[in-house]
């Protein structure tokens, strides 16, 4: 049974987003989408300072069966990477919620959100 914290926005394609104190946005995969790809060994981090619009792909993570894309559920800039996940990528499969957080960004527009699922919602879509 995956973890699916409350409090957290998810999307259809099991990232899930962490709207911070700061009004930074915290991005990465769910422990659902950690355990399909199991052993993560390489994350390709994007780059401070680099913009994406709504559901551009923003990063490539890769496990000992296949890469997968990870798409960025609203328009915004990064502003910090986990570069901790170069060197220990496994820290997302350790702790995807914690640890294993892949990038954060500024948001465009904070409404975006709104179209992102709940905790609830999520579990739902996952069918567990």
């Amino acid at each position: 049974m995956s973890e699916i914290p409350e409090g957290l926005f998810y999307t259809p394609e099991h990232e899930w987003v962490r709207v911070e104190n700061d009004g930074s946005v915290t991005v990465g995969i769910t422990d659902h989408a950690q355990n399909a790809l199991t052993d993560i060994v390489y994350v390709e981090l994007p780059e401070e300072g680099e913009d994406f619009e709504n559901h551009d792909e923003f990063t490539i993570v890769e496990s000992v069966k296949s890469a997968s894309p990870v798409f960025l559920p609203f328009a915004g800039s990064v502003i910090s990477i986990n570069l901790e996940l170069e060197d220990t990528p496994e820290l997302i499969n350790k702790s995807p919620y914690g640890e294993g957080w892949i990038a954060k960004f500024t948001i465009n527009d904070p409404d975006e959100l709104n179209a992102l699922m709940s905790a609830a919602d999520y579990k739902s879509h996952i069918d567990e």
